[in-house]
């Protein structure tokens, strides 16, 4: 969670479809099933995502607004449907328009030539491996394979026509919804991408190893104090905590279902969650910002190498 370039990559690079045991979800990727059936957590991924294109090199970002829209849209692309279904008289492109093919030249790793975006094909290529491998994955994962592949597409392309409704849209509904407004501005407002890890000392480490729950891994806690020390904003001792995104980092549940609930207020006081976040406060080491931050080198093509 704290190395976004390394974060970048998992959205961008081809997957590896592969488990080592019926409790192993790696074959989602830096994804988990809310994320794929629910949309949670796709905030993060998508701010992330503009991010790596917005910031390259000592290029003016708000010169790049455009070009990491047209990004966005290839990596939410959704192929049209077969029977040509489209609103009848629309009262803008906007309204229906999901398909975005015409971005392969430009983005070819991101979308295909039949429309197929990144997240469409890997979530397509997740049910199709539990599907093609049933004896590698548990029968919770595996029953919701079908599914993903039967209704999936529409709820995507509903979401992906949600991202699309102008900023001043006189809607009310349109003042509730993710858009890729939205996304690009949380993007330049937060900057290039970083490339930090944990860092404590080893009198650190024996702190928290001494404080840290029975049943919750060390390494939870000392992400989470580092997590917080990294984004903790000037005016505020809240910071805002993905948690379905974690989920997705370490790889299973474990984290929002049960980890989380184990750590004291003494330790951590967040307040209610919802639609995957909430916001945290550390109660131990919240001042020892004890981080390496290399720079990430970024290539003019818009992706990012280590």
């Amino acid at each position: 969670m704290l190395n976004e370039l390394e974060e970048f990559c998992a959205y961008t690079e081809q997957p590896v479809y592969t488990t080592t045991g019926k409790r192993d979800n790696s074959f989602l990727g830096r994804f988990t099933f809310d994320m794929i059936m629910d949309f949670e957590g796709l905030s993060r991924v998508l701010t992330i995502f503009a991010r790596g294109y917005l910031f390259q090199n000592d290029e003016n970002p708000y010169d790049r607004i455009e070009l990491a829209r047209r990004a966005l849209c290839a990596w939410c692309s959704v192929p049209e449907r077969s029977d040509g279904n489209k609103k009848d008289n629309p009262k803008a492109s906007w309204q229906f328009t999901t398909d975005f093919r015409e971005y392969n030249t430009e983005f070819p790793e991101i979308v295909d030539e039949t429309g197929g975006g990144w997240f469409y094909r890997h979530v397509h290529a997740v049910a199709d491996f539990m599907q093609n491998s049933p004896g590698k994955v548990s029968k919770t994962a595996l029953d919701k394979a079908e599914p993903i592949n039967t209704g999936f597409d529409s709820a995507w392309r509903k979401k992906v026509m949600q991202f699309q409704v102008p900023i001043s849209s006189p809607e009310t509904k349109g003042a509730w919804v993710l858009r890729f407004d939205d996304i690009l501005a949380d993007a330049l407002e937060l900057g290039a991408l970083r490339k930090q890890e944990v860092a404590f000392s080893s009198d650190d480490m024996q702190i928290i190893e001494a404080i840290t729950p029975e049943g919750v891994p060390a390494e939870v806690i000392s992400i989470l104090i580092a997590y917080y020390n990294a984004n903790k904003p000037a005016d505020s001792d809240w910071v805002v905590l993905p948690v379905t995104n974690f989920d997705a980092y370490f790889g299973n549940t474990n984290f929002s279902r049960k980890w989380l609930n184990q750590i004291p207020p003494e330790i951590m006081e967040r307040q209610k969650q919802s639609f995957g976040i909430c916001r945290y406060q550390m109660k131990v080491l919240a001042t020892r910002k004890r981080l390496c931050e290399p720079f990430p080198c970024i290539k003019n093509d818009g992706f990012l190498t280590q």
